[in-house]
């Protein structure tokens, strides 16, 4: 049991770095759960509550126990609410804003072993404890926010790009989702299993972990810039990464140690949640891109450093963007609460599901 752990500890560092500063709009997110959640947040629950089955210690007690387990370790003493739906595609989601429940598939149910399941009801309760749903909702109004000015000439331009990092945060969130997941089962070869069950169906008896992470790594560093190209047509509109990366990240989180050091108590508190720093957090942000643009084998990356002194750049341009879209958020969120109260702005703000489902779910 990880006695009162942070969110923090299993975030991923852009994660962290978005959600610290989006943290720091106090009073932004009541504003949103008090608009957003006092009605859809209603629908979703009565659908369920209509359609699916609600999980106890007496419908699906065996689910309910992997799910006691997996909140137990992440010390999570209010569980949300859990529901089975009838559908064949092994998946979960974490719904709603004020009071999250969370979803989870038949085919989860019916194709994952005990551990593997724990890690995936472990991801999602990684999300609602990160807040993932309210955050991801306050950047789907941000967004709406931006297409007043797409009558700008640049104005479209300015929104792709919104729209763009929005769901690059939101691929982040996955990753700490995942890591999330593991620390609720810790136990490493069960959460690489599920994603290879992801991505290759609920039979592993032809599958073998080595080979996957094989693929991880042709996919990081094969082909030429053709392929670099292709990949980021494949995921700059994906709100998840796909399945091979997945499991990589989470390999090199487990190889780098923090896993290791969090199983043996080195881990932020939720008691020290409000005096994290966000300069620290956009720093660490950077620092992670940096990394990544160093470590990658990626054609077009390599390429890019052997033209200069590219991993300095894209450090900078990372920390940057970071500040600028707190700034930027800030403002969005000082006008929303101005709304909010009814008061006239002078002037305009200047500026899960486990496998990829739009809206306010995440997974």
């Amino acid at each position: 049991m990880l006695t009162g752990i942070s969110s923090r500890a299993w975030e991923h560092p852009a994660d962290r770095g978005a959600l610290t500063a989006l943290r720091e709009l106090r009073g932004f997110d009541d504003v949103v759960k008090a608009f957003f959640g006092m009605w859809n947040e209603r629908a979703f629950r009565l659908t369920y509550l209509a359609s699916a089955v609600r999980v106890d210690h007496r419908q699906y007690p065996s689910v309910y126990q992997r799910y006691t387990e997996a909140a137990q370790s992440l010390d999570i003493p209010e569980l949300p609410e859990l529901f089975v739906r009838q559908y064949p595609m092994l998946n979960g989601e974490a719904i709603g804003l004020d009071k999250p429940f969370i979803v989870v598939n038949t085919a989860a149910v019916q194709q994952l072993d005990d551990d593997e399941l724990r890690a995936l009801l472990g991801h999602e309760l990684g999300h609602v404890r990160s807040g993932h749903a309210v955050y991801k909702t306050i950047m789907v109004i941000l967004t709406g926010w931006a297409q007043s000015l797409s009558w700008l000439p640049v104005g479209s331009i300015a929104l792709r790009a919104i729209i763009a990092a929005m769901l690059e945060w939101w691929r982040k969130a996955e990753l700490s989702a995942d890591r999330a997941g593991l620390l609720a089962g810790q136990d490493p070869a069960a959460s690489l299993r599920l994603l290879m069950k992801m991505a290759g169906g609920g039979d592993l008896s032809q599958i073998d972990t080595a080979a996957f992470l094989e693929q991880a790594a042709e996919y990081d560093g094969g082909g030429d810039i053709r392929d670099s190209i292709h990949k980021l047509r494949m995921t700059a509109w994906s709100t998840h990464p796909v399945p091979v990366a997945r499991a990589a990240s989470l390999r090199q989180w487990i190889d780098a140690g923090d896993y290791q050091r969090i199983l043996d108590g080195d881990y932020p508190r939720r008691d020290d949640d409000a005096t994290a720093s966000v300069t620290t957090e956009i720093k660490a942000a950077a620092e992670s891109y940096r990394e990544a643009f160093r470590t990658t084998q990626d054609p077009l990356v390599g390429l890019l450093r052997r033209l200069g002194d590219g991993a300095t750049d894209m450090g900078e341009w990372a920390g940057g963007a970071a500040g600028r879209a707190r700034a930027w958020f800030g403002a969005a969120g000082e006008a929303a609460a101005r709304a909010a109260r009814g008061e006239t702005p002078s002037r305009p703000a200047n500026g899960s599901d486990t496998n990829g489902n739009g809206g306010t779910t995440t997974s």
